[in-house]
Order: structure tokens, then C-alpha cells, then sequence
């Protein structure tokens, strides 16, 4: 006896009297949707990154040789700043201040902190009476601070005293370096982050931590050392 044919399927309905087409297309606009959505978190984070935590930057001058040359890429990291004020011997990207009216960002090393007395002469930065030991600039200074050569800083004599929540930065290349001996000091809130890391060239890979200064004591010691 011959059997019956099955019983066909009812055939998929589309949803709410969509048609096969209209359904794709809706399909195709939510894979859009999604990829949109992502492409916008991507460039929220990457903004986010940039503003508050690390960012790159390349180098334009020969100001800061021979520790850094033209064309150099870093990275400069925005967070500890948050939480500490700059170190001797950072090298910090900052605003220049308005009054030079340049559309761009400097980058020297912190000499100078708030407090400090400083003088330059013969050659040498001399910090709270004690000269520097310098093993990272291209030449010693041929001018002298306070001076004619040395107008970003008041004439109070024979040093000059870094303000408050101000701060002495100079190039590395001292001698061809538009720095705080030419434009004076630093306010802290120019100030955008630390240089840490050289990434190009890739043969110069570098991580860049503060120099030491074993030569300079603190300003008890040194009122110690007087008292004897």
C-alpha cells in the first residue's frame, strides 16, 4: 500500500509582514550599527588615552642634543604628574608660555625647582650654591644668569630665585636652546607630561629615568654644614 506523503512544513513567515528583503536589510544596518558603535568606543578610548594617560611626540630642533635628535619619537606619559610634581633632571613636553606665541609644545629638562637659588657661570648651573654635574648636555654655557644673555630671569644679583609652582628648564644643547634663561620661568600648569620611552629610531630604544645629583644636599644639611 502506498504511503502518504508527508505532511510539507509551513513555510518561515517573516516578522510583523516583513518581506525576505526588508529583513536583510535590516540585518545589514544592524551589523552597521555595530560597527559604528565600535569604530566611536575605539576613538573615545584612544582620546581618552591621549588626554589623560600617555601620548607620542616627535622632535623638530636640535635643542635638546645629544640626548635627543630631530626626528626622535617618544612617549609621554601624563599620570604621574597627577599625583607628584616634576623631578630634577625630567625631561618634560610642555605649553611654552603665552607670551611667546607659539602654536606647539616644547620639550626641555627640568633644571630648576620651586625655591631653588640659581646662578650661571663659567660654564656650570649652580643650584643652591652648588654646581651641577652634567654628563648629559652638548656644551657647558657660554652665558651668564642673571646677565645681558639671560633675560627671561629677574637681575636680583648674583642668582635668581625660582617662584612658586615654577619651574628652570633648559635644552640639553645649551647654547642653541630657546629655554627659560631666554623666556623665563615655567608655570606648572604649562606642563603635560614626563618623557619615558624613545621608539624611533629603533636602533636607539631608550627609557629615560631622571638623572641623579649626589652633589646636592638639602637645605638642612646645608644649614648643618654651616652651623659647624
Amino acid at each position: 500500500m502506498p504511503s502518504k506523503d508527508p505532511t510539507p512544513l509551513p513555510k518561515p513567515q517573516s516578522p510583523s509582514g516583513e518581506t525576505p528583503a526588508s529583513s536583510g536589510s535590516r540585518s545589514w544596518w544592524q551589523a552597521q550599527r555595530e560597527n559604528l558603535l565600535t569604530v566611536v568606543l575605539a576613538l573615545l578610548l584612544a582620546f581618552g588615552i591621549r588626554t589623560f594617560v600617555a601620548e607620542a611626540r616627535w622632535i623638530p630642533s636640535d635643542s635638546m642634543l645629544p640626548t635627543l635628535e630631530e626626528g626622535d619619537r617618544l612617549v609621554v606619559e601624563k599620570v604621574s604628574y597627577r599625583f607628584g610634581s616634576p623631578r630634577r633632571g625630567d625631561i618634560i613636553v610642555f605649553n611654552p608660555p603665552a607670551k611667546l606665541n607659539f602654536d606647539g609644545a616644547y620639550i626641555k629638562r627640568v633644571i630648576g625647582l620651586p625655591g631653588d637659588r640659581i646662578r650661571i657661570a663659567n660654564g656650570e648651573v649652580i643650584i643652591n650654591g652648588i654646581p651641577l654635574r652634567e654628563d648629559y648636555i652638548y656644551a657647558p654655557p657660554d652665558y651668564s644668569c642673571p646677565g645681558e644673555r639671560c633675560p627671561g630671569v629677574p637681575n636680583q644679583g648674583s642668582e635668581f630665585v625660582v617662584p612658586p609652582r615654577s619651574y628652570f628648564v633648559m635644552g640639553d644643547n645649551r647654547n642653541d636652546s630657546q629655554d627659560s634663561h631666554v623666556w623665563g620661568f615655567l608655570p606648572e600648569e604649562n606642563i603635560i607630561g614626563n618623557t619615558i620611552f624613545r621608539f624611533w629610531p629603533p636602533n636607539r630604544l631608550h627609557f629615560f629615568a631622571p638623572p641623579e645629583y649626589p652633589e646636592l644636599l638639602s637645605e638642612a644639611q646645608v644649614l648643618g654644614n654651616t652651623a659647624r
